[in-house]
């Protein structure tokens, strides 16, 4: 398979997205460039981000909703059942575990973890606030695919050490710091220490997301603008 960039990836949710709307109104079929209009890019952008992962239309027919519905559910991973851990039970915490949607994509809460004695013990959505310490001998009698970082950005870093050490191989990050995975320094070069190998970090930076809002609400007609992979 080609190497397949990271903005193919969240287009593809988009379009699935899009796609669940068009099932819900009943619409049986749909086309590349219904597509584009829907996800503000062009139909050759939708036809080249789904080439990536095989032929699921037919020319001049277009696709067929619930398959192409079905064969993104396949390529994202989300016909199976992710078990996730929240890390930090603040306030942010406390509303990504309410967030209702998870369930509907297969993600399923399975662990609270905190460092706050006020926390622990309490309930959220049926599940008890458990210490961070206690996290390495949760992972070894439940599987745990994800972690989120809810913490503050001067506890995120030892957080994430903490799902790493447990074994927890994604970590979705939404405290605005950058996490910096622990490295062991070899002759001539530098490797990933063992506990990070194949953690894959996402980071969800809600300021990050307001400070370009705010350039292209200055800067409207870049935002339009075709990226070099999007010919106009």
């Amino acid at each position: 398979m080609a190497e397949i960039p990271t903005a193919a990836i969240s287009r593809l949710v988009t379009y699935l997205r899009i796609l669940e709307q068009l099932e819900v109104q009943d619409v049986s079929r749909t086309s590349s460039t219904d597509l584009a209009e829907r996800a503000g890019v062009t139909a050759f952008q939708v036809r080249k981000d789904l080439a990536y992962f095989g032929r699921f239309g037919t020319r001049g027919m277009g696709y067929t909703v619930p398959i192409l519905k079905r064969e993104l559910v396949r390529v994202l991973g989300l016909n199976r059942t992710w078990n996730v851990v929240i890390v930090g039970v603040g306030r942010l915490g406390q509303a990504i575990a309410n967030y209702p949607g998870a369930s509907d994509y297969q993600f399923q809460y399975v662990g609270l973890f905190d460092v706050n004695p006020d926390l622990i013990g309490t309930h959220v959505r049926g599940l008890q606030v458990q210490h961070l310490d206690t996290l390495r001998d949760f992972t070894q009698t439940q599987t745990v695919d994800m972690g989120f970082l809810a913490v503050p950005p001067d506890r995120a870093q030892d957080a994430a050490q903490s799902l790493a050490d447990a074994s927890v191989k994604g970590i979705l990050n939404f405290a605005p710091t950058v996490i910096q995975p622990r490295t062991i320094e070899r002759p001539g070069h530098t490797d990933l220490s063992d506990e990070w190998r194949g953690v894959i970090v996402e980071n969800v930076d809600f300021l990050a997301g307001m400070k370009r809002l705010a350039f292209y609400i200055l800067n409207p007609h870049l935002k339009d603008a075709p990226t070099p992979e999007d010919p106009a």
